[in-house]
Parts: C-alpha cells; structure tokens; sequence
C-alpha cells in the first residue's frame, strides 16, 4: 500500500503544479460543457469559483498525501474537482465529461450511490457530509477494538467556511464520542464567501477558539511561502498587519484590480514601510505577492497536512486561506458564486493550459512525470468496487415466549436484545447508540451484558458494581452519544455501511423517543440515500407523556417512516421471543441490495388512543409504534379506541 510518507514525501511541487492547472482546466470545463449542451439556451449551472477555491487543497490532498485506506468527504460544490481527478487517475471513464447534472451522468454533488467514479461520502445536504467521516472515523476505531485491526485509514472532510454556519456541525465536534479522533482532519476553504455575498466578518480567530475548546488540533495554511519572505525581511512585520487588518471586502477586491489601481487601493494608509516593500516591485509582481494564500500554495499544504498527521491524539481542523474562483477571471468577485465563464474566457483560459480544441480533454502522457504521479495515485486510491454485504443468518426466536401478564413491546425489545448477546455470528457484531435515553428506551440489559464502549480503558468510578452497570471499555458494545438525535442518525449511517467502508459488518441499533425523530430527519434521510443499514427503535413517549403536554406528543412520525423509500415499518409483534429478531431479519442486514422485506412474524395490534374532536367534528387518532421504527407502514392499520395487546 502506498502511503505518505513513504512515496508521497518526495513528490516535486512543480509536477504537483503542472496536475494542479490540469484540474482547475478541467473543472471549469466540465460545468461550462454542461452549459453547452442545449446550445446555452438554458443554463444548467454548475459552480466554477467555487471548485476553483479547492483545486490546490485537492490537489496537494490527492496527489502528496492521502492513501488507498483513506477516506474523503468533498466539499458540495467541488464536484467537478473530483470528477476531474477521478479522470486523471483513471478511475473515471471520458464520456462523463461532458455529462455533468444529466441524467446517469456526472452528479453536481459528489454521490456515494449515483456518481460513475463512487464517492466516499455523499456531500450534497450542506453540513452532514462535513461530520459524516468524522462518524466515521468513530466507526474505524470501534472496529479495531473489536476485530481484527486493518491497516491505519485517514478521514478527511473538505468543507467551505460558510458550512461552519451549520449547527449539526458543531453538535458533533462537541459530542464527547468523537473525542480523540486522531485520524480525522477537517479542511476549510477560507475563501471568506457564500453564496450571495463577501461575508463581513469570518471571525476565523473565533472559529478557532471553538474548535480548541472542544479539544481540537487547530492548523492554518494562511499565506504563501513569497508573502512568508516577504513578512521575514525588515519592515514585513508592517506589511503581515496591514493584510492581516484589511476588511474581507476590500481584501477579495484586490483580486479584481490591477495595475495603478490595485497598487493605489493596497496601498490605502499603509505603514510607510509596505510602501517600501511594495516599491521594488512592478504592479503584477506586487500583485502576485499580496494575494499569496496558503490554501494555494501546494507546498504549504502539504506541510501542515503533515502537521495535523503527527497530532494522534485529537482531531484536526487545518484552515486553508483560498480566493473563490481562483485561476480564474471571477476571482474574488462577490457575485461569482453561481457565475459561468463566456467561450472568449474559456478560450482564453484553454489557450494558457497550453491545450487546443483537439487536445482539451486528453490525460497526461503516460510517460510524462505527471502521467506517472496520476497512474500512481490511481492505483493505490481510486476505489475498489463495492463488495456485497455478507447475509448472516438470524434466527426467528431466542426467548420462550411470555404466556401470561401484560407485557410491552418495549419491553420485549429490551429482553430479547439481551439474548441476542449470545447468537454467534449475531450477538458481537451487535452494536446500540443512544441520544442519552438508553435507559428509559429499555438498553440496560444490553448494557448490563455487554457494556459500554469507550476507546482507552478507564476508571468506571464504581460504575460496575451498581444496578445498571456503567464501566467503558474497549469491549463494550453500546455508545452513548449526547443529547443530539442528529449524531444519532449520522453515527447509525456510518455504523450501518462499516461492511463498505472498513470491512466489517455490524448490526446498529439505535434508540429514541420517537417524536424527537423529526430533530434528526436530515440526517436519518441522509443515512438512507448513502444505502446505510442500521434500526431505529422509537420509545412512544407521545402515548404515555401525551397528557402532561410539553414536545413529546409525535403526531406524523409514523407516516414519516412510511414515506421513505427502501425503509420499513413493521408495527412491533408482541410475542418476547420474536420482537427484535424479527426487525433484524426484516432490516435489510441480510439483503445485499433489494429494499427491506416486510416483517414475518406475527403482527400485534398497535397501541391505539383517541384524540379529541377537533372544532369541525371530525374524528382524529394518534398513532405509536410500542418499539420500532426502521421505516414503511403499520402491520395492521389502527383504528379508534383499542387496547394495549397482551401476549
């Protein structure tokens, strides 16, 4: 296996340099193609800035860094980036590049299920795919406590800064679960815009405070190594303030200007020292130092990529300091996020590549140092095609069944999860998470039996010897996650494609009051357009809490699990011995490709309470599952009035 620092280390910048230039051609390319299409009548789209912002961090990322185990979350809009570096390293076929946004081609997103050259993550929902390999990286370590270890894999996430606005985000950062993810490092493209403006004030030394008081290594590619020179000689402590002062608007204006007038406008009370700087200089060499960023300078990349690979006992968060549409003629403009090149430009930028209408579109020579790097990098990172899943055999039963007494499903559900702890093939491969509810959603026995996980062993503080037995170890098998139901669901979707991703195959579990599904349906959706698997167990808090008010009344999360594709919703059968094996075997686990199987076992009659009349007289009822919710419809249709079933 290829991986950094072993052939990566003496890659030479100036080949990097030379890839570099092949993909900001590319990527501009593939969306003004696109673009092209219907005659330009319609405009189709595509986002040339903002893939622009993120060739150099790809570049340095695919080509000086990253190996075969690692795993990479695009940023959304730099799609185009990675189709064309799929298509340098040979993973991607050439017919596609002129398929982007058309239907069976190129995707305007990076997609796990729907891109020709298949993504690691998919990015499209702003905020999830940034925290999905962060998941995921949890996932890695969970599987090396419990099987055999595989080689070491990276995470990565490749994120714009206006993302960081999403508050998903910042719940999982904060989440003490993903603490001492040494093998994760989040990338942002500091190009200090979104999508409508200049953002006034980035507070980037703010973003870091919070990224350090959560624990995280904190690592900025700011400048370039010409303004790195430049702030070392005399009076270059004056000219780092001066840009390091300048508001983002009249900073992203220098990208727009030139000659006298870009002079005159950086010059705009300076220090009489960056005058002297600046005065050797001619108005492009001026140009071209002060607009030196860190986030395109592939050397600097690279060396605090290197940074954030010696930090092993904490995540990493790298600030990569980038002007949106750079290379090309939108640079810094605050209207170019959705902006697209004219022909004259693409002719123009076609022309500087050195490429002609003919040869647009063609690899490096194969014999050329670039065509080696790429064929390199191809070999040894582009992906494998997907294995399919193992299908474990899951018994129909594990416990006798109750004969007399009231008994929940709920109940049931807790009792034979326990039991279930002994199937072989089944019980270790078993794995709960809870958004701090494991025990009011009936986990204690599980817990009890198989113990809570947590990487490094700890002092339990007497946590074994009590009733519920709290002690973390490597060998436990449940994750207690905070009071987040969208870590919920984005830690079950990276659980649920751990056969994929790191080959092996677990069975998650997770709990929730089911009216706070709602809280995390981004990312429950998310889980299942990446083809996860995993269960959701929904305790229906809204039937017994309903009369003292307050948010745990769920009025429509039945229909929700109804109205998801490739889900299923078995109303929970109430026979102990079957509840929960039943959910299993119906859940897909056993199914490499086709959709969920409807539940076999016997159906029970649902939970079923009246609700008041409404003021027009019609009659309304609310609806709860006892236990689970995995996603389609009710086993048998409720009705007004009704019982708890009993066994």
């Amino acid at each position: 296996m290829m991986t950094y620092p072993d052939a990566m280390s003496d890659v030479n910048l100036e080949t990097l340099r030379e890839i570099e230039q092949r993909v900001l051609w590319l990527a501009a390319r593939i969306v003004d193609a696109a673009n092209r299409r219907e005659g330009g009548e319609v405009k189709v789209g595509g986002h040339q800035a903002s893939s622009a912002s993120m060739v150099s961090i790809m570049t340095a990322l695919w080509f000086g860094h990253i190996g075969g185990e690692d795993k990479v979350a695009v940023k959304p809009h730099a799609s185009p980036v990675y189709h064309a570096i799929k298509y340098l390293t040979g993973e991607l076929d050439g017919s596609y590049l002129t398929t982007l946004r058309q239907r069976g081609g190129l995707q305007a997103y990076p997609s796990r299920t729907k891109d020709p050259d298949v993504s690691d993550f998919s990015t499209g929902s702003v905020g999830l795919g940034a925290v999905a390999p962060l998941f995921s990286a949890l996932t890695r370590r969970y599987i090396d406590s419990h099987f055999e270890e595989r080689e070491p894999a990276r995470f990565f996430a490749l994120v714009g800064d206006a993302e960081l606005d999403e508050g998903n985000v910042w719940e999982a950062i904060a989440d003490p679960a993903t603490k001492g993810l040494g093998n994760f490092t989040m990338v942002v493209d500091l190009n200090r815009q979104s999508l409508d403006r200049v953002i006034p004030e980035i507070a980037a030394i703010r973003l870091k405070h919070f990224f350090a008081d959560a624990g995280w290594h904190v690592a900025e590619a700011k400048y370039g190594h010409r303004l790195t020179t430049a702030f070392a000689q005399e009076g270059g402590d004056a000219l780092e303030d001066h840009i390091d002062t300048m508001p983002n608007e009249a900073y992203q204006e220098l990208f727009g200007l030139s000659g006298p007038t870009f002079r005159s406008k950086f010059l705009a009370a300076a220090d009489p020292a960056v005058e002297r700087i600046c005065a050797d200089l001619d108005d492009d060499e001026m140009k071209t130092l002060v607009t030196d960023l860190g986030g395109h300078d592939l050397g600097v990349l690279l060396d605090t990529y290197r940074e954030c690979e010696a930090e092993v006992e904490r995540p990493s968060v790298l600030f990569a300091y980038t002007v949106k549409g750079w290379g090309l003629p939108m640079a810094g403009d605050p209207m170019n996020h959705a902006a697209l090149m004219t022909p004259d430009q693409i002719d123009d930028l076609r022309s500087k590549m050195g490429l002609t209408p003919e040869t647009e579109w063609d690899r490096f020579d194969p014999d050329s140092p670039a065509g080696q790097l790429c064929a390199l990098v191809g070999g040894d990172i582009n992906n494998a095609p997907p294995i399919p899943r193992p299908t474990p055999e899951i018994p129909k039963g594990v416990r006798p069944p109750t004969t007399s007494g009231k008994s929940s499903s709920q109940e049931a559900f807790g009792r034979v999860l326990a039991s279930m702890a002994d199937i072989d093939g089944v019980g270790e491969r078993i794995i709960t998470t809870a958004p701090d509810v494991s025990i009011s959603t009936n986990l204690g026995g599980w817990i009890n039996k198989t113990g809570v996980y947590h990487h490094l062993e700890t002092d339990d503080h007497g946590g074994a010897d009590r009733i519920l037995k709290w002690a973390p170890s490597p060998s436990g098998q449940h994750i207690e996650l905070g009071i987040s139901e969208m870590n919920l669901f984005m830690l079950l979707g990276q659980l649920g494609l751990s056969h994929d991703h790191h080959g092996e195959q677990l069975f998650p579990i997770g709990t929730v009051y089911d009216p706070f599904v709602l809280r995390g349906l981004d990312a429950f959706i998310y889980g299942i357009y990446n083809d996860a698997r995993f269960i959701v167990t929904g305790t229906p808090a809204g039937v017994t809490l309903a009369p003292e008010g307050g948010a745990h009344q769920s009025t429509i999360t039945a229909s929700v699990g109804a109205e998801l594709p490739t889900s299923t919703t078995p109303s929970p059968p109430m026979r102990p011995r079957s509840t929960g094996c039943c959910v299993m075997r119906s859940n897909s686990f056993r199914r490499p490709t086709a959709p969920a199987p409807t539940c076999d076992c016997p159906p029970a009659r649902s939970i079923r309470r009246p609700l008041p009349r409404p003021l027009d007289g019609t009659a309304r009822s609310a609806c709860e599952p006892m236990c689970s919710l995995a996603g389609t419809a009710w086993s048998t249709p409720p009705t007004m009035g009704g019982q708890v079933s009993r066994s």
